[in-house]
């Protein structure tokens, strides 16, 4: 099976993790909740972990694939003030200063 499309996930924070278990069926994130976040991909999609924090979703169908990366994307989208959180590897993120104290 030739799987052409690919979108890489990049967990960033302190104790943020992923594993897949189900030969790349089951995704389970750890996002500094209480409770690991568990995602069942779609019959076309399937997981890859390479480190702890990058994960790879690829398949045939781009659309599905793309679906599925936006939705585990969308459970701790990225932080604007300390860029934390879960972001595209390809994804440029301008960091916001924070408050400044006024003279």
């Amino acid at each position: 099976m030739e799987l052409k499309f690919f979108r890489f996930l990049k967990l960033v924070g302190v104790g943020f993790k992923a594993r897949k278990e189900c030969e790349g069926r089951e995704l389970f994130l750890k996002l500094g909740y209480s409770h690991d976040a568990q995602f069942t991909a779609p019959p076309s999609v399937r997981i890859f972990c390479f480190k702890p924090n990058i994960v790879c979703c690829t398949g045939l169908d781009k659309d599905r694939v793309h679906h599925f990366a936006g939705a585990v994307w969308s459970y701790k989208p990225s932080e604007v003030y300390k860029g934390k959180g879960v972001l595209y590897i390809d994804e440029v993120m301008k960091l916001k200063p924070g408050k400044k104290q006024k003279k």
